[in-house]
Parts: structure tokens; C-alpha cells; sequence
């Protein structure tokens, strides 16, 4: 079998592949992404390169396409047992990962890698951002220096949400969230039209909090209705150090528009901006990634785990 042969490897429900074992599966897959797609692609501080697409993502691409097939197969079979009653159900799969980690950029090249695979052309791409309570919310709540958090979340909804997906529903609507304005667009909606393959982005795709039910009903996760997960993992350092860059990126680029939410923080010195970085992840983002987001790493199928500039060292898979 392919990959590390470590001790821990060996008693360990995952298979370790360094870089260059991982890069090796991706066989013949050509490279589909273009330098201008890439950068289209990106977040505002990554500097992931066409090499890290070719070495992580294509072969990652070429394993999913190979799970998304097979579900494919099975759905023909099963329709055709069913004399032809089966509703068309997308194959989904949950992305993720810390503040600043970069799983939204993985998400967006999957998304685009996927895309070109003859056999799921359609893939669509949602964020759980947008079922975050509205500001107004969370404000009466008094949660808002809690979002993020799984209680910022309106659980309920995303589980109604997949499971309509699931269900095979013709058309199923997704508010809306604009990081500009940092919150809810009123009035706006994604509309996922029975897609191939649909990619669910965010914190707590993975966190095992589901909406009440009685004590005779157990609890659904999100997670209940993947059928691929991804974490997207790197050390706290390197997420904070990323999380700080980013910042001071934005204060000089999103943050200047009057639009923006965070309008006030383009007006500080670069000193000022690194400070309240810094505070934030301390009281906020950094308490969410160790008490709710990284226990749930080991419930993903497949682990990232990215090094400085965002390159993946190592790749964990979850044995079958």
C-alpha cells in the first residue's frame, strides 16, 4: 500500500503520505488551471502556486472524482431497481478547517478541478457563512463576539438545507452572507439546481451539534450528510501569523471601502492593526479553533496538513 509505513501510521485509523508520495497519485491527471484561473482563485494573502495544485489538489481531484463516480454507479443501479423512482442526488463534500487556514481557497480550487471531470460538470460551492444569524441576532442574543462559533450558527436551517439536497429536491435556496457588510443580505439567495457535486464550506461542518430533538430521536449532524469531509489543518502559529497578515491586507485594501463593516479599522496605523489582530484571535478565534474546531479533525476523511506558505507537507487518509 502506498504511503508511510510509520509506527504511528500503522496503529493509526489514517494512512500518512508525505508530499512527494501524495503528488505521485496523481497518475496522468493534466493540469487544467491556468495561472490566471489560479489567481482568480486565491485568497487575499496565499500564494499557492500551479506546482501545489499539480502536487495536492489534482490528485486529491482525481480521488474524489473516483468517490463521486462510483456514488454515480450506484445511483444508476439503484434507479434502475427502483424501475427509474430514484431523485438525482448530488455527491457533497464538507471542507473544514480554521480562520485563515485557507479551506475557502481549497474549496474554490476543488471546485474548479472538479468541474472539469467529464462525468460531474456541474459543482456548486456553498458557504455556511450564510446561515450565520443576522447581525441583529446575534446582537440580541448577545453572542456577537461569539460568531463563528457553533451557537452563531443556525443549525436547524443548514440540516434542512441538506437534507432538502439529499432529498433530491429540484431547486433549494441559500441565504446569502457578504464579508463586506459582515452579515446577511437581506432579500438574497443561491439557488443549488440539482448539481453533480456540491462542496460545504466552513468552521463546523465537522462539529457534532445538531438541532434539538426529543429524547426517542437522535440528534443530526451536519456531517450526517457528506459524503467526503476534508480538514484543512496547519500549527496554531502559522493560522495566527496568517490571520494577522490577513488583516493587515484588508485594512489596506477591503476595509477602506465606506461600505465596509470594518470601515474604522482602515484609519489604523499598521502597529494599531496588528494589535487588534492579535486580540481578536486571542478572545475569539483562537478559543473557537481549540475548543470546537480542531477536536473535530479526526473525524474528517482526509487531512491536509499545510507548512509555511500555505504549502501541504503531509496528507492523511482515513483508512477504508
Amino acid at each position: 500500500m502506498t504511503g508511510s509505513t510509520s509506527r504511528e501510521s500503522r496503529h493509526s485509523s489514517y494512512i500518512t503520505f508525505s508530499r512527494e508520495e501524495w503528488a505521485r497519485l496523481r497518475d496522468v491527471t493534466p493540469q487544467p488551471l491556468t495561472e490566471g484561473e489560479l489567481e482568480r482563485l486565491r485568497a487575499l494573502n496565499e500564494r499557492i502556486s500551479l506546482e501545489e495544485v499539480a502536487h495536492i489538489y489534482l490528485p486529491l481531484s482525481r480521488l474524489l472524482n473516483l468517490h463521486a463516480g462510483a456514488a454515480q454507479q450506484l445511483y444508476r443501479a439503484t434507479d434502475a431497481f427502483l424501475g427509474g423512482k430514484a431523485a438525482k442526488v448530488p455527491y457533497i463534500i464538507g471542507i473544514a478547517g480554521s480562520v485563515a487556514v485557507g479551506k475557502s481557497t481549497t474549496a474554490r480550487i476543488l471546485q474548479a478541478l472538479l468541474a472539469r471531470w467529464p462525468n460531474h460538470p456541474k459543482v456548486d460551492l456553498v458557504t455556511t457563512d450564510g446561515f450565520l444569524y443576522p447581525n441583529r441576532v446575534l446582537e440580541e442574543r448577545g453572542i456577537m463576539k461569539r460568531k463563528g462559533f457553533p451557537e452563531s450558527y443556525d443549525i436547524r436551517r443548514l440540516i434542512r438545507f441538506l437534507s432538502d439536497v439529499k432529498s433530491g429536491c429540484p431547486e433549494v435556496s441559500v441565504p446569502v452572507y457578504s464579508h463586506l457588510v459582515y452579515d446577511i443580505v437581506p432579500n438574497e439567495t443561491q439557488l443549488v439546481r440539482q448539481p453533480d457535486i456540491v462542496i460545504v464550506e466552513g468552521l463546523n461542518v465537522l462539529q457534532v451539534a445538531g438541532t434539538p430533538s426529543s429524547r426517542n430521536t437522535p440528534p443530526l449532524f451536519v456531517s450526517d450528510f457528506f459524503d467526503f469531509s476534508i480538514y484543512v489543518d496547519a500549527p496554531e502559529e502559522l493560522i495566527f501569523d496568517w490571520y494577522v497578515d490577513r488583516m493587515r491586507l484588508l485594512r489596506e485594501t477591503a476595509f477602506r471601502s465606506p461600505q465596509s463593516y470594518f470601515h474604522r479599522y482602515s484609519r489604523l496605523s499598521e502597529e494599531e492593526a496588528v494589535k487588534m489582530a492579535r486580540e481578536v484571535w486571542t478572545e475569539i478565534n483562537g478559543v473557537n479553533l481549540r475548543e470546537n474546531i480542531a477536536p473535530t479533525k479526526g473525524r474528517a476523511r482526509l487531512i491536509l496538513e499545510k507548512g509555511p506558505d500555505h504549502a501541504v507537507q503531509r496528507v492523511r487518509l482515513k483508512k477504508l
